[in-house]
């Protein structure tokens, strides 16, 4: 009852805190998709209850027993220079259900050349953030519930700005691995800046997500179905460069998104084939991705993700392909080392 009572304070928290998502925000690296499986489902997949550790960057319950002696460490080639990527592991307390993760994020912008305002150059610069976690997970006695928390320091370093900030994450997970349903719902990056930038004082990028992960009975498939931003519902807006022109009137018709195209992008779908195979396919889709990136009147499968995994002894090598339009794409590549069970 605590627990829940506990929970119940974090949503109001976090609905209590303004809910626009874009250039409001500090620190926005926390919300990267770094885990390639995550990426292949939809993104944000906080319904993952594997051995993969990286699940416990998403969502703090996820950490569990099968994660012990499991190592992760996951590589994205970003757009242009940029390059991020992540690494996790968990252990276990007393061969209990009481789990201990810890996790990095980190993210490199790459080089830039200085100038002043009259043009001369001021020399080289590069920016960089990260951030490290350790949290604390288990699972509620006699039960398939677990919850977990997460307490993250941040640092960022952007040219002669540098800043640090703490956050928490919270998590809650059902687990019925004999019905193959799993269900996670995820508040992530609850916190503040210790020191800013510039004297300014930043928002984190509050992040809450509900996740059902279900294996069919009679065929090598699981599906994935993730609520993203619902901490915000309005998500779309009028974008001036879709606007249309009445061929008959002659006036310009203003792009208005539908009650249907806002809820859609809330919605990430995923689709895992032989996911206890040694291979194993995904599909995803992300809608929120496709509406906001699409180029119109051109297919340029915005919002769609592509990966496999592979399994080699104690070796899993996973890689996806994100399609964000026509013009840019991400590889991302994951290796985990599983020396347990």
């Amino acid at each position: 009852m605590k627990l829940i009572t506990f929970f119940i304070f974090l949503i109001s928290c976090a609905f209590s805190i303004s809910a626009q998502i874009g250039g409001k925000y500090t620190y926005q690296f926390l919300n990267l998709e770094t885990s390639p499986k995550s990426a292949a489902l939809g993104s944000k997949l906080v319904s993952d209850f594997s051995n993969n550790p990286t699940a416990g960057l998403y969502n703090p319950a996820a950490a569990n027993s099968k994660m012990v002696n499991n190592y992760a460490a996951n590589y994205v080639n970003y757009i242009s220079d940029i390059n991020y990527g992540s690494a996790a592991t968990a252990f276990q307390i007393k061969r209990s259900e009481k789990m201990i993760h810890f996790g990095v994020v980190y993210l490199n912008y790459g080089q830039f050349n200085g100038f002043d305002l009259q043009g001369n150059s001021t020399g080289d610069f590069t920016a960089n953030e990260v951030a490290l976690s350790l949290g604390f997970a288990n699972r509620i006695n006699d039960s398939d519930f677990h919850y977990g928390f997460n307490i993250k320091g941040i640092s960022s370093k952007l040219e002669i700005y540098s800043s640090f900030g703490v956050a928490l994450d919270a998590g809650l997970m059902y687990a019925n691995e004999e019905a193959g349903l799993t269900l996670g719902f995820s508040v992530r990056n609850l916190g503040t800046q210790i020191t800013t930038y510039a004297g300014t004082q930043e928002q984190l990028p509050l992040s809450i997500e509900f996740g059902i992960a279900k294996k069919l009975a009679k065929a090598p498939i699981k599906w994935f179905v993730t609520f993203q931003n619902l901490q915000n519902y309005q998500l779309a807006f009028s974008n001036s460069n879709r606007n249309s022109e009445d061929l008959l009137g002659g006036t310009t018709v203003e792009d208005d998104p539908t009650f249907f195209n806002n809820l859609l992008r809330h919605v990430n779908l995923g689709i895992e084939l032989f996911s206890e195979k040694a291979i194993n396919i995904r599909l995803g889709y992300n809608f929120r991705r496709s509406e906001e990136l699409k180029i119109v009147e051109q297919r340029s499968f915005a919002g769609l993700s592509l990966g496999f995994g592979i399994r080699v002894k104690k070796l899993n090598f996973n890689y996806t392909y994100l399609r964000y339009n026509s013009a840019a794409a991400a590889s991302m590549f994951g290796l985990h080392l599983n020396f347990g069970r």
